[in-house]
């Protein structure tokens, strides 16, 4: 008896050392998607946030998303907004740059109750280079005025989400500058550049569209000191994300900001203006101020 008595005591105090393993290593609650999990340099990022519970769509203030680039000593914060009234499920878009260094990054999301460390690996992209030969107004730099408005377009942050579905292109043109080109511009090297968009090349007066749906937040012209950009129109697509249309020839009298168009509306047409060198139409596509490849936009639904 003596015995059996030591034996059932030990084995009450050998009991927490025996638990499962997997009680030490719960799944975690707060769920993170990521799409793609392995950017290329100039693509953006995905981040799919489902909190434990529902958080209030209002209320989104709760969750911090930060993500370092690779190198960077400090992380930058991006604002996460609600894929659904219920406020189930978040979202927040993260670009990368042609300039960014490739490698491992990291991504951080939290709950203020729980935070979530993750690997992102940013994939090298190789960029082709071109050399371009500027003459008259668009080769004197941009004005301060247009470099002015232009950096407030790119900042907006607008909650509401007008875009649905993938984007379509703005113009019916072939392609003829890919995104991401760096440039020597009248035989400069212009460091810390690249093609911030997509140029198609068509002629004059050819339709140009909203690629989505968004919200008229700007429209200048060469004649106001739009030196470089030319004649321009800007649409806010919601949540950080823009379009920029450049070198047009004609706006419509009819466009104004403030005005809600919708995907395949004409906004204006192909022309010359600004810093160019044929007709041809540029457009810029921007997440958070950083300009990104269009390309898989066109290609996938980021909803």
């Amino acid at each position: 008896m003596i015995l059996r008595s030591l034996f059932l005591s030990t084995v009450a105090a050998m009991a927490p050392l025996m638990a499962p393993v997997s009680s030490f290593a719960a799944e975690p609650q707060l769920k993170v998607e990521l799409s793609p999990s392995s950017p290329k340099q100039g693509e953006s990022m995905t981040v799919i946030i489902d909190p434990p519970g529902n958080l209030p769509p209002s209320d989104a203030s709760q969750l911090t998303v930060s993500f370092t680039k690779s190198g960077a000593a400090l992380a930058e914060n991006y604002p996460a907004f609600p894929l659904d009234a219920e406020g189930d499920r978040y979202r927040a878009i993260i670009p990368t740059s042609p300039l960014d260094s490739h490698g491992r990054t990291l991504l951080q999301v939290s709950d203020t109750i729980e935070t979530r460390n993750l690997a992102v690996w940013v994939q090298k992209r190789n960029f082709p280079t071109q050399r371009i030969t500027l003459r008259g107004s668009g080769s004197g730099g941009a004005t301060q005025y247009e470099l002015d408005r232009v950096a407030v377009f790119k900042d907006l942050v607008t909650p509401i989400k007008y875009w649905n579905g993938i984007f379509r292109a703005p113009n019916s043109g072939r392609v003829s500058t890919i995104f991401g080109v760096r440039r020597y511009y009248n035989g400069v090297f212009a460091n810390d550049y690249y093609h911030r968009g997509i140029d198609y090349a068509a002629g004059y007066g050819s339709p140009v569209v909203a690629p989505a749906a968004g919200k008229i937040a700007l429209i200048d012209y060469e004649k106001n000191g739009f030196r470089v950009h030319g004649n321009t129109v800007g649409i806010d697509h919601g949540q950080g994300v823009v379009s920029i249309l450049m070198h047009l020839n004609s706006i419509p009298t009819t466009l104004k900001e403030g005005d809600l168009v919708q995907a395949g509306q004409q906004v204006g047409t192909v022309g010359s203006t600004g810093a160019s060198t044929g007709p041809h139409l540029h457009w810029g596509l921007y997440v958070h101020s950083v300009a990104i490849d269009p390309v898989p936009w066109r290609n996938q639904s980021v909803d």
